[in-house]
């Protein structure tokens, strides 16, 4: 096989497998054979592919910005105004995260499917459009139940960005799944740290309208953006060299990949036993991280203390905890990082249940937030390392309805009734998230013990 004129071999000897040029077939055999590293050591890429692959993660990134900052911010700074506005308990408006994650649920799957019809541009162009048609409905709000229909039809819009954009992400990078992912899932996590406190200083001072305004044309400007950047490589004018580059990284990750040089289809996967252990990981530590999002500000405030301080806690490691996982995993593995990850989230829910100082409170919030990052960042990398990447989308979206139907169930809504029940007795919710946080990581620990996990790191 011939790239630039020069031909290449696989050398079994080189580090990770990884195709290197040789000078001939000799070379590469005897460096096989001796197990000696070969001449002239040169990774395969082309300086223009990873130059559009570089432009393609930035335009991933910009389309999850928005969908993060939805996600992870705006339930928590205006779940305050909606208990005051619309005359509802903390339940009630746990119920609101509870519906969006229903929503993304739902939609994943679907979502997935068409990423590989229409690709990655008319994906966000289909996020914007109803996104922004959510916020005017959140606008116009009279009641809970319009904040209930805004969260459905945002997060349905949001699954179309969120989704596809790691798969877009990881089919630019396969070589570095853990680095694309987590560079994605870092803007994802941080855009919520940066622009809640703006929200909340917004709130007070020009009032609710405005804030969904802001969030409206944010949306269309940052979307359109990323429009310009990013597409998936099979949509993308690359010349002759630049996607036989491409396809020998592809190769490559394949062949160091748990899954093999195979992709397993959607039943495949449903049938085996460790799609089912990353699914109730979801339920489990997706149920304690995101509860954080409805708990914080209403703990802080049942203290007395700053309505953001402990939030923002969370928000920073969330995000910042992700490009660290991410590129930390390519080279201790993933599984690894999200074992220690969740003992460290249970940790945190143990110490918001003893502690009381603003600064102790952002702390354990925060060690909630490196659960939460980790889940989200070494999920994809380790679907997709198990089973493929050609239907990634389809089976990551069916791992994320754990997250939908039943974390969101366990998680803010069942934390809301209870402490509704117990008149605010946070410590029993506390109590049984962090279970939640260790039970995963034991999840974890058996999915590196069965089948084709014994191969992941």
């Amino acid at each position: 096989m011939k790239l630039k004129g020069v031909e290449f071999h696989f050398c079994p000897s080189s580090k990770k497998g990884r195709l290197w040029r040789c000078p001939d077939l000799d070379t590469a055999f005897l460096c096989s054979i001796y197990g000696i590293m070969p001449p002239m050591l040169e990774t395969i890429d082309t300086p223009t592919r990873r130059h559009k692959a570089q432009l393609a993660l930035l335009g991933c990134c910009l389309s999850v910005f928005w969908n993060g900052c939805i996600a992870f911010g705006f339930p928590g700074v205006m779940g305050s105004y909606w208990q005051e506005q619309f005359g509802v308990g903390q339940g009630q408006v746990g119920l609101v995260v509870t519906c969006e994650l229903f929503a993304l649920a739902c939609s994943m799957f679907f979502s997935g499917k068409v990423h590989l019809a229409i690709g990655m541009r008319r994906c966000i162009a289909l996020a914007t459009i109803v996104n922004v048609a959510a916020f005017a409905m959140a606008m116009m709000a009279t009641n809970i139940y319009m904040i209930y229909g805004w969260a459905l039809i945002s997060s349905f819009g949001g699954s179309f960005v969120y989704g596809p954009a790691l798969t877009t992400a990881q089919l630019w990078m396969p070589h570095k799944r853990g680095l694309a992912s987590g560079l994605v899932n870092l803007v994802m996590g941080t855009s919520a740290a940066v622009i809640t406190p703006l929200w909340n200083d917004m709130l007070s001072s020009v009032g609710y309208a405005s804030v969904n305004v802001m969030v409206m044309a944010g949306l269309v400007i940052t979307n359109a953006v990323a429009c310009l950047l990013v597409e998936v490589p099979d949509r993308t004018n690359l010349s002759l060299q630049d996607k036989e580059a491409h396809r020998l990284l592809t190769q490559e990750s394949k062949r160091n990949s748990a899954a093999g040089e195979r992709d397993f289809t959607v039943r495949e996967a449903l049938r085996s036993k460790e799609f089912w252990i990353i699914w109730l990981c979801w339920v489990l530590m997706g149920a304690a991280g995101v509860s954080m999002v409805s708990l914080s500000k209403s703990y802080a405030l049942s203290l007395g203390l700053g309505a953001v301080v402990v939030f923002t806690g969370y928000n920073i490691t969330n995000g910042v905890i992700r490009i660290v996982v991410g590129a930390l995993s390519d080279k201790l593995g993933g599984v690894r990082l999200a074992i220690a990850a969740y003992l460290l989230a249970g940790l945190g829910y143990v110490l918001l249940i003893v502690l009381r100082g603003p600064v102790e409170l952002a702390f354990a919030a925060a060690l909630v937030g490196v659960g939460m990052g980790t889940l989200f960042t070494v999920s994809g990398p380790v679907v997709s390392n198990l089973f493929g990447l050609k239907y990634f989308g389809l089976i990551y979206g069916l791992v994320l309805t754990a997250y939908g139907f039943v974390g969101g169930v366990l998680g803010p809504a069942l934390a809301g009734f209870v402490l509704d029940i117990t008149a605010g007795n946070y410590p029993i919710v506390f109590g049984y998230l962090a279970a939640f946080s260790v039970a995963s990581a034991l999840l974890m620990v058996i999915l590196k013990r069965v089948g084709r996990g014994k191969n992941l790191r």
